[in-house]
């Protein structure tokens, strides 16, 4: 399933030529691999995608691995030589040998990109989303809303944001998952939109970058299955990567 999944999105690359990827110049690719262990949002299908598109500029080599169930995630062992991991987990109570492929990563201090759900990664490791990511999820503002997204005043320079608009939108439904750990580093902010069951409307960051051990660590909290079809996210996700690996597209 992980070989199949990853030829037939590569097969389709093509279009990644008008999303502006910059081809790396030649020498060592890194590898990135994407860990899709969550389901509502069809995370397999979508970071395929990305990871399509990376490998059709030939800037890197990327792996997609797919969870089996929540509590069987095979080919984690593929982590010991990532030089990037890309998460897109949710609920997962995976066996201790498993469990520490993915603790071991992340106390590695290499880079880390993490998307919406994973901010409740690990049954197992309640507390990932704050000590890793820097937030917990505290609640959203139901799926019949949206979310409108503006970059941060004074962040528009950061690589991540390169060539970002200042102001889009994105079918997520808003998380609310102040305040935040530590010193993050705010680059999109998001407010709700659209019918909610709640009364009061907070806005909330929605994609920071932080560190831990010393790694780099980029998180952010869109990512519904609609998002990826929205050019500024997918522009935002392929430059987090670069950024993560401390490349320059």
């Amino acid at each position: 399933m992980l070989r199949r999944t990853a030829l037939e999105v590569l097969a389709g690359a093509a279009c990644a030529a008008g999303q502006g990827i910059v081809r790396e110049p030649t020498g060592k690719k890194p590898t990135v691999v994407f860990a899709s262990g969550e389901t509502g949002n069809h995370s397999d299908t979508a970071l395929a995608r990305i990871a399509g598109e990376l490998e059709s500029a030939n800037a890197m080599r990327c792996r997609v691995i797919i969870a089996n169930s929540p509590k069987d995630f095979p080919d984690l062992e593929m982590l010991e030589d990532a030089d990037l991991a890309v998460f897109y987990l949710e609920s997962l109570e995976l066996p201790a040998a498993q469990m520490q492929y993915v603790r071991s990563y992340a106390g590695s201090g290499k880079p880390l990109v993490a998307l919406r759900t994973t901010l409740q990664a690990f049954r197992n490791w309640p507390e990932f989303g704050e000590q890793v990511l820097g937030a917990q999820w505290h609640y959203d503002y139901g799926r019949d809303s949206s979310t409108e997204v503006r970059v941060i005043p004074g962040a528009a320079s950061h690589p991540i944001l390169q060539s970002v608009p200042a102001a889009f939108r994105c079918r997520s439904p808003l998380y609310h998952v102040l305040p935040l750990r530590g010193s993050p580093k705010l680059l999109l902010m998001g407010k709700p939109v659209g019918p909610s069951d709640r009364t009061e409307r907070v806005d909330n960051p929605v994609a920071w970058t932080t560190s831990y051990k010393g790694g780099r660590v980029f998180y952010t909290s869109l990512g519904a299955a609609p998002d990826f079809e929205v050019e500024p996210f997918r522009r935002l996700l392929v430059n987090a990567v670069y950024w993560a690996l401390g490349r320059v597209r």
